[in-house]
């Protein structure tokens, strides 16, 4: 029989019945290192190898140890029955989450031979040799990756095996090599790079270029995208096949081949971001072309190990724990990259600063998403330099370390995203010195500085904000910063944040409610048991959060929650709130020429257009067309005098679900709306930081300003609640039931007093108790089943309160420290201390 293929990086189970032979057949194919065996596992917890009260001790120990070797790369074999599903089912998990690939090997002897061996009795052996019989035909859909059989026992004494390497696995190529960036069907450019590299261009009787070679035996590797956008993706991908074929270079798997093979497939894909340019190209060509191109494509590979695991190519870059692994997660890694969630001004997702966090010892060539300029962090290069919008094709000489370009003909293709100044390197300073983006030189000057000894007040330094910091905060004492989210909170800060002088402070996430379905009540008992005497309830706005800092002689800022410049132009809000603060005397009544706002930007779609459109309405029209499908099939069983009335009427619920979400999520496409902000905290002016104040007094100073710019400002409601009285109690939760019915997204309910302590300390600003139908937005159409609403019940807000008191305390001591003129690296200490915490990790019911 030919050998049984194992993966090097695998988790094999040897799976049999007691007698079966396992050990002999793990002993003679695997070093006793490799081989964790339920024994031995039995023995080391109890001292007794056939204790069976032991078992789940010995398989808790077990499955550490196989997390541990995965975790460090190596082939674990685990040694036991594993003939029941359940058994399997945490060792596939664990598979799983380490990202290497299952292996099955199935002792499937005769039953007899089986009881003759085995120390156990014939009820025993019987028992787990049907559970192997009835699981054997599911074990591929369970999640192995690859199932060997052995049935008898001439097959067991003949079975060799032959450790395979995966594909992605090079390290015997050691180069040199020369890294290319995104080409995006930039065929002139890249040839005139490969010239600049010194390769020669092979042409065929055309003059078409077909592959290239360099004379000193260097090797290409392209980091994905060839394709999209560009003038001529047909010849780029001609050259890179043969490139490719001829031995001298290699490709990975960009996210823009990968949707233009299921394009060529037939698959329903959208035709956006220059896929229609290239099948518009592909369709010119003969299609044995296009049918060989669609074939290389699609065998692409998501990353490849070279150089002995010193060099990683991927196109959207690979943290260090996925190099040489296989998975799904590993390779939509390798293609997309990692969002966080949120979007742009431009619509376009926010990448997870992947790079900030990483250690590795191997360089990380990628590309994926276009810089001005190649960038260096840590140990990985950013290579798409934006050649198809206008920037240049570049490359990476390995070993050299050195940077090769070539600028682009013309601009291509449009980008939906301008290519900006390129972003700070992790060592390079964050010079504050100079005017604000949007700005000129009549800006009026920030609040005076103290100048710290040897550097500028306003000079800001990575060492500010990287690294393992304690921020001393006035409300809640030290905050530790840990190093990890310091260095996303700088890959926020210096890819996408606005200026930092603009950035004074920003907002604390806001806890919810601990119950579901989420009910003011709770709020208010929250805040009784922390002795507070009275609170506000402040509808919510469908909007986007948004910090103002306005000049009284102008200019002044919008900004996100993370710090993110909204509106393409701002100064038509700016100009209002101006005007609303001159009209109310406000600013001569603060004393001050500058305010600082906590509000939301209305319609919600106006800081990411197109958001409620790519992200709610696929899923609304799925989940109607789903759901009166069914409905229509139970209705039509019913009709013929079918009993199906409890499912017809649960397809009904679920249809009307589908519809509720519908509708909720229409509310904040936002179509026509005008832009309106709606103020809800006055944060901070010359001399006083007020967002400790009462919130009466914040409330009334809001509305003197929306009434003096209606068009522009909106009110935001409010209902005050007495806590010991039952029936103000009673008129709170009402006049929230009224908000939400009418379709309110629910209120924030915050303690009257503003920024106050308890008797275990600082209280929360606010908890959010949120309607059920924007609820549906958050957790889907049929959230509010008794199934999904018993699990999202088990949500854990401790985690999320104090994530929420961190933020809030920092933010304040950022207002404190800004109004006081401290220098601008002290502000962003704090700053920066919040988009940190914003890293860190949540339960994501919340």
């Amino acid at each position: 029989m030919s050998a049984l293929r194992i993966p090097e990086l695998s988790l094999v189970l040897l799976v049999g019945a007691s007698g079966s032979g396992k050990s002999t057949f793990a002993a003679r194919h695997f070093a006793p290192t490799e081989v964790l065996s339920s024994d031995t596992f039995r023995g080391l917890v109890s001292d007794d190898p056939d204790s069976q009260d032991a078992t789940a001790d010995a398989f808790d120990a077990l499955h550490h140890l196989v997390g541990i070797r995965l975790c460090r790369g190596r082939l674990t074999v685990v040694d036991a029955t594993n003939t029941q599903r359940g058994a399997r089912a945490g060792l596939l998990a664990l598979a799983r989450e380490h990202d290497v690939l299952p292996v099955a090997i199935v002792l499937d002897l005769p039953e007899q031979v089986c009881v003759a061996r085995s120390r156990f009795g014939p009820k025993v052996v019987g028992r787990q040799h049907g559970e192997l019989k009835r699981g054997m035909r599911k074990l591929k859909a369970e999640g192995f990756r690859t199932v060997h059989v052995l049935s008898s026992v001439d097959d067991l004494e003949a079975a060799t095996l032959e450790r395979t390497r995966s594909y992605n696995d090079l390290r015997e190529r050691t180069g040199p090599f020369d890294l290319i960036g995104d080409v995006h069907g930039c065929l002139t450019e890249l040839t005139a790079l490969l010239g600049k590299l010194g390769w020669s261009v092979a042409r065929d009787a055309a003059g078409a270029p077909v592959s290239a070679r360099h004379p000193e035996g260097r090797t290409a590797v392209f980091l994905g995208d060839l394709v999209d956008r560009g003038p001529d993706t047909p010849g780029v991908l001609r050259l890179a096949m043969g490139m490719v074929a001829g031995g001298v270079a290699l490709a990975v798997a960009g996210n823009h081949e990968t949707k233009l093979v299921r394009a060529l497939r037939g698959r329903d894909v959208r035709r956006s971001h220059g896929l229609a340019e290239s099948l518009a190209q592909l369709a010119a060509a003969p299609a044995e072309f296009t049918a060989e191109a669609t074939e290389f494509m699609d065998g692409l590979l998501a990353h490849y190990v070279l150089d002995d695991g010193r060099l990683v190519v991927a196109h959207a870059g690979l943290r260090e724990r996925f190099h040489g692994r296989a998975s799904r997660r590993v390779r939509e890694f390798a293609l997309w990259g990692e969002t966080t969630g949120e979007s742009d001004e431009y619509g376009l997702p926010v990448r997870y600063p992947w790079a900030l966090e990483y250690r590795g010892a191997a360089l990380v060539a990628y590309g994926h998403t276009p810089v001005p300029d190649t960038e260096w962090v840590n140990n990985t290069i950013c290579l798409d330099t934006g050649c198809v919008f206008g920037g240049a094709l570049s490359a990476l000489r390995y070993p050299e370390r050195q940077v090769v370009s070539v600028p682009a003909e013309r601009v291509w293709f449009e980008p939906v995203r301008p290519l900006r100044p390129g972003a700070q390197s992790s060592s390079a300073h964050l010079d504050a010195t100079a005017p604000a983006e949007g700005t000129d030189a009549t800006e009026p000057a920030a609040p005076t500085r103290a100048t710290a000894p040897g550097r500028e007040a306003d000079q800001l330094e990575v060492s500010d904000v990287l690294g393992r910091r304690v921020v001393e905060t006035r409300w809640l004492g030290r905050v530790t910063v840990p190093a990890e989210n310091s260095a996303a909170a700088l890959e926020v800060l210096s890819r996408y944040a606005a200026h930092p002088r603009w950035l004074v402070y920003l907002p604390p996430t806001m806890a919810p409610v601990a119950g579901l379905p989420e009910r003011p009540e709770q709020a208010f008992d929250y805040y009784a048991e922390a002795g507070v005497d009275q609170v506000v309830l402040q509808a919510k706005h469908m909007g986007s959060r948004a910090v103002v800092l306005v000049y009284r002689a102008g200019p002044g800022i919008v900004v996100s929650r993370t710090g993110r410049r909204l509106l393409d132009d701002p100064e038509p809000l700016l100009r209002a709130v101006r005007g609303a603060a001159e009209a109310t005397g406000l600013w001569d009544e603060l004393g001050t020429d500058w305010l600082a706002l906590d509000a939301e930007l209305l319609p919600w779609t106006a800081a990411g257009a197109g958001l409620a459109d790519g992200r709610y309405a696929p899923v609304a029209a799925a989940a109607l067309a789903d759901t009166a499908a069914v409905a229509g099939v139970f209705a039509a069983a019913a009709a013929r005098g079918v009993p199906v009335g409890a499912e017809l009427d649960a397809a009904r619920a679920r249809s009307a679900d589908a519809a509720g979400f519908d509708t909720a999520w229409r509310r904040y496409a936002g179509a026509g709306e005008p832009v309106r902000l709606a103020p809800f905290c006055v944060l901070a002016g010359a001399g006083e930081v007020h967002a400790e104040r009462p919130v009466a007094w914040q409330l009334a100073v809001l509305d003197r300003l929306v009434a003096a710019a209606p068009d522009d400002l909106v009110r935001t409601d409010r209902h005050t609640v007495t806590l010991a009285d039952l029936a103000s109690r009673a008129a709170g939760i009402a006049w929230w039931q009224a908000l939400v019915d009418a379709g309110g997204e629910g209120a924030v309910v915050k303690p009257a007093g503003g920024c106050v302590r308890g008797p275990k300390g600082l209280v929360q600003p606010g908890l959010k108790v949120r309607g059920p139908d924007y609820l549906r937005l958050v957790y889907g159409p049929h959230y509010r089943e008794p199934a999904n609403l018993d699990r999202l019940r088990q949500r854990n807000v401790g985690r999320k309160r104090s994530l929420a008191l961190r933020e809030y305390a920092l933010g304040l001591e950022a207002l404190h420290r800004f109004v006081a003129g401290e220098p601008l690296w002290r502000v962003h200490q704090a700053v920066a201390a919040v988009l940190a915490c914003e890293s860190e990790p949540v339960d994501p019911r919340l």
